[in-house]
């Protein structure tokens, strides 16, 4: 497996675009387009919250069927608690690049980001569909992946080549996410291409188990927002043996290169967190079992007083213990260890003898490692979070003006 250029587009026979709509108002791109020669089989993963979308409801629904053509999406406007209004919009943003694109409205599938309560300005968009649909081309991954940022600091692009059952295959994506980033999905987009050959429901499958270790590993502030979705769209044309049970050789192959990208755009999505200055990945080991890690993994990576010591540069390993103790994992607190990257703090409950200058110095790097040993079992989960700063609520204070 090797990663190549051209994201969404590295697939053949998809094409992508990025236009400004004039939604946002700065001038910048905010509405993408990627469009599929032929329909495709597909399929999507969508936020757990209550309160969900339109967007999120439009295409929840039509991705049942396995089989779509296009994506449109916006950014700027969540279009997000706008009522049976709101749920229309959705669907006129398919309508009209149906009409456009010359194919049926019920292949297209919709998603926005942005401020949650306000209609979307459907005159603009009209406009920056068409504008969109003028501007597809082969390469025009990059300017999608641009059109869906919010508070994103930079896009986020991933694509690699493989060999499944014989044939190269490749696979493609963009996303957006830098705030409310919390297991279960958040306020992210992912949207995935691949020339694979795969029936809907096993693709259905592989998106699903892709997308539990990796977009739902990860947590930037704890809050869960309404419009996240990951979509994926397989053209079928690689000329692999079809995958058609997550028993094949190929579907163990797919979904190595699938995890590739998902999780690579994952520590990505955490990396730009809002304010963040640290990637910091927490592994407990010594679970009872995947579940119970996972909970203690989660209890560290979410703890406000970890991120904000990891920011502080204070090897404060007291927060990590009392997170893991409060996370509902069973374990017995006298046979604890804990590093911080390399350099063991805590064995067997208690501090070791470790130089606390050498591990400052640690923590100013931008890339930190917590490992937690509970010695209750085998299982081990990984969560990966970021520092909390003071910039993050600079940015969360001012986000609607």
């Amino acid at each position: 497996m090797r990663e190549i250029v051209g994201s969404v587009t590295a697939v053949e026979g998809v094409s992508a675009s990025g236009v400004s709509a004039g939604i946002k108002g700065d001038g910048k791109p905010d509405l993408a387009l990627i469009f599929c020669e032929r329909p495709a089989a597909a399929a999507g993963v969508f936020t757990t919250n209550l309160v969900k979308a339109a967007p999120v409801l439009l295409s929840q629904s039509r991705v049942k069927s396995g089989k779509a053509q296009a994506i449109v999406a916006n950014s700027g406007n969540a279009n997000a608690c706008t009522g049976p209004e709101g749920f229309e919009d959705a669907k006129r943003m398919a309508r009209i690049a149906a009409e456009e694109l010359g194919i049926d409205p019920k292949l297209v599938l919709v998603a926005s980001t942005g401020v949650i309560g306000v209609r979307l300005p459907m005159d603009k968009i009209e406009k920056g569909i068409k504008a969109a649909v003028k501007a597809l081309n082969p390469k025009g991954g990059h300017e999608a992946a641009r059109a869906i940022m919010t508070t994103d600091k930079v896009p986020k692009e991933c694509a690699v080549e493989l060999e499944v059952g014989g044939e190269k295959v490749r696979i493609g994506a963009i996303a957006k996410g830098a705030g409310m980033i919390r297991p279960n999905m958040a306020t992210m987009l992912c949207f995935i291409t691949t020339d694979v050959d795969i029936e809907p429901e096993i693709l259905q499958r592989a998106l699903k188990e892709s997308v539990d270790r990796s977009f739902n590993r990860i947590t930037v502030d704890g809050d869960m927002s309404t419009n996240d979705m990951v979509l994926i769209l397989a053209t079928g044309s690689a000329g692999n043996p079809k995958i058609s049970s997550p028993q094949q050789e190929e579907y163990a192959r797919f979904r190595e290169g699938l995890d590739y990208v998902t999780m690579k755009l994952a520590r990505m999505i955490v990396e730009d967190g809002e304010g963040a200055t640290k990637l910091i990945t927490v592994t407990v080991k010594g679970a009872r079992d995947e579940r119970e890690a996972e909970m203690a993994a989660r209890a560290v990576a979410g703890s406000l007083l970890v991120k904000t010591a990891m920011f502080g540069m204070d090897p404060n390993w007291g927060r990590v213990a009392a997170a893991l103790g409060a996370s509902g994992a069973v374990f017995n607190p006298e046979q604890l260890d804990i590093w911080f990257d390399d350099v063991q703090i805590v064995k067997g409950g208690v501090a070791t003898d470790y130089d606390e200058e050498q591990v400052k110095r640690l923590l100013f790097k931008n890339n930190i490692r917590i490992t937690a040993d509970l010695n209750a079992g085998q299982a081990e989960a990984t969560i990966w979070t970021c520092d909390l700063t003071d910039e993050y609520i600079k940015i969360n204070a001012h986000y609607r003006t």
